[in-house]
């Protein structure tokens, strides 16, 4: 494992998953509702632009390896998954939202991995589809973590549009995938 900047960043957005999930577990007396809320958004936000920074950084420093490109992705699944958890234990977001979007991230995992496997992983490489879910879900978790007004605006309302947007891009994303590996299934 090569020790680089994007690596040491893919890790602290590891070690930062439990902080966030953390905050909602400390005592009440040392934390308000509200500070708890602002506290987990601040840590998933910052662990979230840790993961554009490090992909830039790898592209920009060329300290591109197949450790980081095997990690960068565990990281963000990791991540996203313990939100989602999270926010169904907070009941900000609903079981079968979490199930789909965390169901589809372990297929689509064990699908890329299987491909690679059989020396087709350029078949499900990341689409423009995957990325606008990426997106959705990375704006909705940090608004359902915050979860109080932004001004005249619902955060709860808002985040949970686009978590159900996200989900339905994961459904739809999954099934491209899906579509792509499925002449290889003979294999």
């Amino acid at each position: 494992m090569p020790l680089n900047i994007p690596n040491l960043l893919t890790w602290l957005r590891i070690v930062m998953i439990p902080l966030f999930v953390g905050i909602f577990y400390v005592p009440g007396e040392w934390m308000t509702p509200a500070a708890r809320n602002i506290s987990a958004t601040a840590l998933f936000t910052a662990a979230a632009l840790t993961d554009w920074l490090d992909g830039y950084l790898a592209r920009t420093l060329n300290q591109m390896s197949a450790f980081g490109e095997f990690l960068d992705p565990v990281a963000d699944k990791l991540m996203v998954a313990a939100a989602l958890v999270l926010l169904v234990g907070l009941e900000r977001a609903h079981p079968l939202v979490a199930f789909i979007i965390i169901g589809r991230e372990i297929t689509i995992s064990a699908l890329r991995e299987w491909m690679a496997k059989i020396g087709h992983s350029r078949s499900v490489a990341v689409s423009m589809l995957g990325k606008l879910k990426t997106v959705s879900q990375m704006v909705a978790i940090p608004l359902l973590l915050y979860h109080l007004p932004i001004g005249p605006l619902d955060s709860q309302l808002i985040g949970t549009i686009l978590l159900l947007g996200a989900a339905f891009l994961t459904l739809l994303s999954m099934v491209y995938y899906l579509k792509l590996a499925l002449p290889h299934l003979r294999e």
